[in-house]
């Protein structure tokens, strides 16, 4: 669990990056793109090409092209009509993505996975759960797709590795995650980028290098890592943990006037979902 909890310290303060400094002031794709290029710098000379059966291949694509590829796409066009605090709160629904597609894969029905998936979601509700702005429609579907594709991802992810054990480490077979997210990503840039829409500024430089060298090249591995390493249950709980965390650093850092009474009232909330979702490591599951 240990590498799930520093990735969400990442992906909380990285949230707030975005939402300041380059929604709205650089083209979404050409931001996403940057950030797989430079991730895919940091793995694909590592990466292992010889050896590694075509179907994990084919697999590392697919899961590179939905979890970031897709998701960050959507994330981004998001920013367009959201605030910081409306995506955090429409990601909340990333947990139960996570359970019901780990329960139809696997053929079974976990009820306190399920149920902990629920009570994470009424935790980051408590939250936030009003000032939705009137464009929340399209903000939301766009953020419910990207809730999919990340949550497919994982979960994939979690079975490809399973499937295809090797003793390579898990960097030396990353590196087709990568070529997978710029196979949407690239194509999305030269089709609906705005090529005079680049960052000006050099913080905006500096905010997409950390972008994509941290959250995307390492936290993007360690979260995968680290879903490997955990059950379902407390995968999918996980998955919101970075609400309230990113809606406080939002408030200290860029001080946004959110009630800490109910940020840490949820955020008590979903911790008590971490702990519901331990309770399935001890329970059978039900078969279908």
């Amino acid at each position: 669990m240990g590498y799930l909890l520093f990735v969400t310290l990442i992906q909380a303060f990285s949230f707030s990056l975005i939402g300041e400094y380059l929604a709205g002031h650089v083209d979404s794709y050409f931001a996403v793109l940057v950030r797989v290029l430079l991730a895919g710098l940091v793995f694909i000379p590592l990466t292992r090409w010889r050896q590694v059966e075509p179907s994990f291949m084919r697999g590392m694509l697919l899961i590179g092209a939905l979890q970031f590829g897709v998701t960050y796409v959507c994330l981004y066009l998001s920013f367009r009509v959201l605030t910081v605090p409306e995506v955090l709160l429409f990601t909340i629904l990333t947990p139960l993505h996570v359970t019901l597609i780990e329960d139809a894969l696997n053929r079974r029905f976990n009820p306190w996975a399920l149920i902990a998936a629920l009570v994470a979601v009424a935790g980051a509700a408590v939250i936030r759960y009003d000032r939705v702005s009137p464009d929340f429609f399209m903000g939301f579907l766009l953020l419910q797709l990207a809730n999919f594709t990340y949550a497919a991802g994982q979960v994939l992810y979690r079975r490809l590795v399973a499937r295809y054990p090797s003793d390579l480490p898990h960097y030396r077979r990353f590196g087709y995650f990568y070529l997978g997210a710029l196979a949407v990503v690239l194509p999305a840039f030269l089709l609906f980028g705005k090529a005079d829409f680049w960052p000006e500024a050099a913080l905006q430089w500096g905010v997409l290098v950390f972008l994509g060298l941290v959250s995307t090249a390492l936290g993007l591995y360690w979260w995968n890592k680290g879903a490997c390493l955990v059950q379902g249950g407390t995968l999918a709980v996980m998955n919101n943990l970075h609400v309230p965390v990113g809606l406080l650093l939002n408030l200290l850092i860029w001080n946004q006037h959110e009630e800490l009474g109910r940020l840490f009232l949820g955020g008590g909330v979903i911790l008590a979902a971490v702990w519901m979702s331990r309770l399935s490591l001890r329970r059978p599951l039900v078969a279908r």
